[in-house]
């Protein structure tokens, strides 16, 4: 047993109200300049619909994620690494802007240079690409709300799945419909399959604390790393010729600080934390035959942080002991495997992500309420979980790969408790037997109550910081594609290998700068208690100096 840690995160999907306030704020922070205007590190989207890149979940289209070969062994859906090699100079298997959206920019200076007239002037889309006027067909949030669901609806690739199971029933006639908000960033899986795409060994996986990110300084630009990625949460930038994705906010997690999604969720639906892992098990656990195995399989290989023997194991491993102190207070340990509400995306995919999703309850209730029953009754809420507008298929595509038991579990664990703490709260009589429904306890039940409904700042987000002797560590790269040998490796002893000292047959790429956020924690633009006086202004193509192209003059008031 190797025992590991991986920063996770786990979203609420009940309390998820699709304002994409976490969608503009990680665009504000990490793609906010030229050949990321189209790339959203995070989104949000309405499901059902297509998602962002459209019919991403495709994988017979798109072949990302892993998938057992003839002799049971792991294996690249994009093939092995002489395939990957011999289509280096020409990868087919790429969404095309088409896919993505063509992003655009507005002629705001035609609103202060038109000419006076009978009619108020108009800021034109333009394409950024071009710079020609151009007419917006789609873009990430096309889908918001239901937005063209009659034509669109359909082509969702989980409802093509499922539809000779489910029949008619899942329609999307404005009166039957049914939405709930899905927010998506980069899983930082514990078995990523862009890590092993990547001929030039750009991308790795950061050994103490799980986080997958790109060398920029070693990119080449190949893009197999976006055919790799399943959740297709890899971005290729046109600018820098350069992948880029989800950095988890690494600069912040350091620091001890949650990442700029979650600091900024208006619904406080997002749980930042630990998981200790068994390094040694996760090829094992990605095997799985049966693909409606691998939740459970994901499951066992996370570890219980209070185990004695998992401790003690930690500390052998490197570990420190606020890590694992951390570990036994992380929220998305909890919610993960000890309520088992939390279920992973996709994990058909057999990349075992680490972010993890509560699925919604909400709807459900809503619809018995609209019906006139009672909608906080255990037993009503039962029986409606089994005859949902959306059937409980769709979910269990989405989190435990077809097998609706787990997803089933995880709701009438979220009905009961919410039919236990409205007893509470209006003075009925408690019930002992509705926890004993899901295998919990009465305590169990508040405990999940205060964790969902009520929790603090520093129990949603319980983040260690960096320690400074894991700097070496902090930079270290791990090895690139599936086999050993393949370019971008290095030989034994050379960086991120057993043994130290430098690599001599293949030069280390230099690892990625790290802003220190500990400097920056005294600064106004770190602190909610900002002056108000001051004034920021951020647009795309703007360098920060002089005057953005189109906008007036802004100055400070004199007061």
């Amino acid at each position: 047993m190797k025992v590991m840690a991986q920063v996770g995160m786990v979203m609420n999907l009940d309390k998820c109200i699709g304002c994409h306030t976490c969608s503009v704020t990680c665009k504000q922070a990490w793609t906010n300049r030229d050949g990321m205007e189209y790339a959203w590190f995070n989104n949000v989207e309405t499901r059902p619909g297509l998602g962002y890149p459209r019919t991403y979940q495709d994988q017979e289209k798109w072949q990302g994620g892993w998938v057992l070969n003839k002799r049971g062994k792991l294996q690249l859906r994009s093939g092995g690494r002489v395939k990957r090699l011999l289509s280096i100079f020409n990868n087919p298997k790429l969404p095309a802007v088409s896919d993505y959206y063509e992003p655009w920019t507005y002629d705001y200076d035609n609103l202060l240079s038109a000419p006076l007239g009978e009619h108020s002037p108009v800021a034109q889309p333009k394409s950024t690409i071009t710079g020609n006027p151009m007419k917006i067909e789609w873009s990430a949030n096309w889908d918001d709300d239901l937005g063209g669901a009659p034509e669109t609806g359909p082509n969702d690739p989980i409802i093509k799945k499922i539809k000779a199971d489910v029949t008619d029933r899942v329609k999307f006639e404005f009166e039957q419909a049914y939405m709930f908000y899905l927010p998506r960033i980069c899983e930082h899986c514990l078995n990523p399959s862009c890590v092993s795409a990547c001929p030039s060994g750009a991308m790795y996986k950061r050994e103490e604390d799980g986080i997958v990110l790109v060398d920029q300084d070693g990119c080449r630009g190949w893009r197999m790393c976006v055919t790799g990625c399943p959740y297709k949460k890899v971005f290729f930038n046109h600018a820098t010729g350069k992948a880029e994705k989800c950095t988890m906010c690494y600069p912040r997690i350091e620091a001890g600080q949650p990442t700029v999604c979650s600091e900024t969720c208006v619904g406080r639906l997002r749980y930042l934390g630990l998981f200790l892992y068994d390094a040694d098990r996760v090829a094992e656990a990605a095997a799985t035959p049966n693909e409606q195995d691998l939740y459970e399989a994901q499951l066992d290989i996370i570890l219980d942080p209070h185990d004695p023997e998992v401790q003690a194991q930690a500390r052998r491993d490197g570990i420190p002991a606020d890590w694992l102190e951390a570990a036994e207070r992380s929220p998305v340990y909890r919610l993960a495997k000890e309520f088992r509400v939390a279920l992973p995306l996709h994990p058909e995919y057999r990349t075992m992500p680490m972010v993890w999703y509560v699925p919604p309850l909400s709807p459900v209730v809503d619809s018995l309420r609209e019906t006139g029953h009672d909608a906080e009754d255990a037993d009503n809420l039962f029986g409606a979980l089994r005859s949902l507008r959306i059937p409980m298929e769709y979910l269990a595509e989405l989190f435990t790969a077809g097998d609706p038991k787990p997803v089933m579990r995880a709701l009438d664990t979220l009905s009961v408790m919410r039919s236990y703490m409205r007893d509470q709260n209006v003075g009925n009589p408690l019930r002992p037997e509705l926890p004993q429904r899901v295998g919990l306890t009465e305590t169990e039940i508040l405990e999940l109550y205060r964790l969902l409904a009520i929790a603090k700042y520093e129990d949603r987000y319980v983040i260690p910081s960096a320690h400074a002797e894991a700097g070496k560590e902090l930079e270290d790269l791990a090895c690139s594609l599936d086999g050993e040998g393949g370019p971008g490796q290095f030989p034994e002893g050379g960086q991120g290998r057993p043994g130290g000292g430098t690599a001599t047959a293949v030069a280390p790429p230099r690892p990625v700068a790290a802003e220190s956020f500990h400097a920056l924690k005294g600064a106004s633009h770190q602190r909610s208690d900002a002056t108000a006086g001051s004034i920021d202004i951020n647009l795309p193509h703007w360098d920060g100096k002089g005057v953005p192209l189109g906008m007036p003059q802004i100055r400070k008031s004199d007061d």
